[in-house]
């Protein structure tokens, strides 16, 4: 009996977390797009650079301040060798999100986004000469298929917004390999995460962003009509950064590496839907196939990866040795975006 309500119990805050973890993710990429888009705050590394500041705080407080998450020491030296490298390119990868949002809409950048574990493949096949079971490969042609039939039938195309999502996949791949190089002996949850490197990426980002930007939000604060209230939205899309990272601590804590990765899936499909349905931008039917079948594509993905991976685990089962195949970790945001 006890076992029973255990599990239950266990089932019921599994999908309560997941649930929350939809509510943030949806919450930060309807904002960041609003602000963009309907209150012309057209400044991708201030709202960048807001989110980091937030984020800094918010962990300073989680941890420092109200002690809910212990905080794991990283000895000083590594925090500029191991931490600020992998900082940079986080950095690179939210700058490159926001800059996409600004120019495509939310369900095409997020059909972009869910090519990163094709991106991840290839960049530790052509730059570390991993190499992969077959069926990893096999797993990654309906992503490349639904990615392209999705860029060719998209309707609200944009070149550079493109190629800013695009090479985001490629930041958040190589932030990936990094992390497991450069953040070996640490184990990092996602808001240790973030009370390392959000410092170091406002660092990174507050003076391009005071060069590039300055001069317009100054602009902006003089022209722009309610400036109280789209402050408010403004900053409030940091604190809901903020709390999108700790949510995910959650969501890894209560499900397994295969629910967590079939949720995530789903979390793109229904972040491009609420998005739809605010901004109203015109999706046709071999588009919205497309979406589909990058996310059912990502979804074979991480069930192809994890059989290859239980397989691995099992003594006296035939497999490729550790250093001539690597089996990712899950590439589905694990360590959410700020």
């Amino acid at each position: 009996m006890e076992e029973a309500k255990m599990s239950h119990w266990a089932t019921v805050r599994a999908v309560l977390s997941i649930l929350q973890w939809w509510v943030f993710n949806v919450t930060v990429i309807i904002m960041n797009k609003w602000i963009f888009q309907n209150l012309d705050f057209k400044f991708p590394l201030t709202v960048s650079c807001i989110h980091f500041i937030c984020s800094a705080i918010g962990a300073y407080i989680v941890i420092e301040l109200l002690k809910m998450k212990p905080l794991i020491e990283v000895e000083p030296e590594d925090r500029w060798r191991r931490i600020f490298p992998m900082s940079f390119v986080f950095c690179i990868n939210i700058v490159l999100g926001n800059v996409s949002l600004r120019f495509i809409p939310v369900s095409f950048m997020q059909t972009i986004k869910s090519f990163t574990p094709a991106t991840t493949v290839i960049l530790q096949w052509l730059v570390w000469r991993k190499v992969f079971d077959w069926r990893i490969w096999a797993s990654l042609v309906p992503i490349v298929g639904g990615i392209l039939l999705t860029s060719m039938t998209e309707l609200s195309f944009n070149t550079f917004g493109f190629c800013a999502a695009l090479f985001g996949c490629l930041a958040t791949s190589t932030k990936t390999i990094l992390a497991e190089s450069l953040l070996h002996g640490y184990k990092f949850d996602s808001i240790n995460t973030v009370y390392y490197m959000a410092p170091f990426a406002t660092m990174i980002l507050s003076l391009p962003a005071l060069i590039l930007e300055g001069a317009g939000v100054v602009n902006w604060f003089y022209t722009h009509e309610s400036i109280f209230s789209s402050l408010l939205i403004i900053f409030g899309s940091g604190v809901s950064a903020f709390c999108l990272n700790f949510s995910i601590f959650y969501v890894i804590h209560s499900t397994t590496a295969v629910t967590f990765n079939v949720a995530g899936n789903l979390k793109v499909a229904v972040a491009v839907l609420v998005s739809w349905l605010i901004f109203r931008n015109p999706i046709s039917v071999m588009n919205a196939f497309g979406c589909a079948v990058t996310l059912l594509g990502c979804t074979f993905y991480g069930y192809v990866r994890h059989k290859l991976s239980q397989q691995s685990a099992i003594p006296g089962t035939p497999h490729t040795p550790r250093s001539q195949m690597e089996l990712l970790p899950l590439v589905n945001d694990k360590q959410e975006k700020l």
